[in-house]
């Protein structure tokens, strides 16, 4: 899992041998740094950004006699890394359910990404995880088009002792969620979680029902669900569903199955938005709260 780029920095890296780093070796670190990040899965203008920062770090630094280039480039890039990761605003998902809760109000999420990104099974485990935390939870099924998505809603609904609200297939999905909203606040329930069916970020049609859906059921959270293995692609889907409905926060499922790790930096970066777990698994307990030290310590080499 990841790791990709700490193979690439070193050995990109070996061959500059100066002690002062000048105009010209910096534009040798600039244009290594970028190939680096690009082919672990850094979308080009994040790439950018962050070599800029970290030249900008570096200008007129000396190398220490018992230093590389190597490990002053990595030390920078760390640093850099870290907080463009870390200046977004965090959330945590169940203290804000609480809080909602405390104050008489349904807690909404609208889940949204494209098909096949692990969307139903991520809103599962974040079920799991309010129902662990004594929170109860009421699933919306505002995938309408797909067909089997009900069902395999209601499987997880089932595992997990929850309700499920639904309609017939080809129904309003911003209905579906209104619904549930009123049925959560009805019953005294805490949270609604809302799966959408899955589209390309290019189809108007299907961002315009998305936007419906929000209109709709004000959802507390817009949280995007991407597959890390998506590598360079993340970068323009989070942008465009972060257009299309302002996105809260992302979920970058699969980094189990991710060694080069690009993919979270990027979305992060794209829409100066909190990543808030990783889905690390197929089990319900297999959703790992975002930490950036473990993320930097397994994408980037000790310093």
């Amino acid at each position: 899992m990841l790791g990709f780029l700490k193979s690439k920095l070193k050995s990109l890296f070996q061959e500059i041998t100066t002690k002062e780093l000048d105009e010209k070796s910096l534009s040798d670190v600039a244009e290594k740094l970028r190939l680096a990040l690009v082919e672990s899965d850094v979308a080009l203008p994040v790439a950018f950004e962050i070599v800029d920062s970290v030249v900008a770090s570096l200008k007129g630094t000396r190398v220490g006699r018992t230093e590389s280039v190597y490990q002053v480039v990595l030390r920078s890039l760390r640093e850099t890394l870290h907080k463009m990761l870390t200046s977004v605003p965090q959330i945590d998902l169940v203290s804000e359910a609480k809080k909602w809760r405390q104050e008489g109000k349904v807690f909404t999420i609208m889940f949204v990404g494209p098909n096949g990104h692990g969307k139903t099974l991520t809103v599962a485990k974040v079920a799991n995880l309010l129902l662990k935390n004594g929170l109860s939870v009421v699933l919306a099924c505002s995938d309408t088009f797909r067909a089997g998505a009900e069902e395999q809603l209601e499987v997880h609904a089932s595992r997990l002792g929850v309700k499920v609200i639904k309609h017939r297939y080809g129904a309003d999905p911003a209905a579906v969620a209104y619904d549930a909203v009123s049925h959560a606040s009805s019953r005294g329930l805490a949270c609604v979680l809302i799966d959408t069916a899955g589209r390309l970020q290019t189809d108007r049609g299907l961002m315009d029902e998305l936007r419906k859906i929000a209109r709709v059921a004000k959802p507390a959270l817009k949280v995007l669900v991407v597959d890390a293995l998506t590598g360079n692609d993340a970068y323009d889907m989070a942008i465009k569903f972060n257009d299309a409905v302002g996105i809260d926060a992302s979920i970058l499922t699969k980094v189990d199955a991710d060694v080069k790790g690009g993919a979270a930096v990027s979305i992060t970066i794209a829409t100066r938005k909190p990543i808030i777990y990783f889905g690390t698994g197929q089990g319900y307990d297999d959703l790992k709260p975002f930490d950036v030290q473990w993320l930097l310590d397994r994408i980037l080499p000790p310093d």
